[in-house]
């Protein structure tokens, strides 16, 4: 029996004990204690299914690495310029209290570094989204004027 074939029955019992988990979920009625036990082992399958496929994700990712070097550099290349990335987005926060529109300080919304780290990764968040948007606009003006050049 190849490989495959264990990962497709693997596959079928792990869905299996979705679906069987799930009717008990569905089936559990109104009361609130019966809908918590029921789905109680539902979400822990379902935690304990994504944790597993997070490590093969980062196995397999770690061993194709190891086996190319080249896109290994490539791989660290990147993640050096998004940590720098990161690290301008840091220096760019800050830490003030947030408050609302009153000028109140809002329930856990106190200065320091937990702001300031909230506020580097919404900076994050605006530069990684414009550097997405310039990537779609240049690719589409690099397409106009391929096609205005072909023809």
């Amino acid at each position: 029996m190849n490989l495959y074939k264990i990962a497709k029955i693997g596959v079928a019992v792990l869905s299996l004990i979705g679906v069987l988990l799930l009717v008990r979920v569905m089936t559990a009625g109104e009361d609130p204690a019966a809908i918590d036990s029921a789905a109680s082992p539902f979400i822990t399958f379902s935690v304990v299914l994504m944790i597993l496929a997070a490590a093969l994700v980062v196995i397999f990712t770690i061993g194709n690495l190891i086996k190319h070097p080249a896109q290994l550099k490539s791989a660290l290349l990147t993640l050096v310029v998004l940590g720098g990335l990161f690290a301008l987005a840091y220096v760019f926060a800050n830490g003030d209290a947030v408050t609302d529109k009153f000028g109140n300080i809002v329930q856990d919304g106190e200065a320091g570094p937990v702001s300031k780290r909230v506020g580097a990764l919404l900076n994050y968040s605006y530069i990684l989204g414009l550097i997405a948007v310039g990537a779609v606009i240049l690719g589409s003006v690099k397409g106009l004027f391929s096609k205005v050049k072909n023809n």
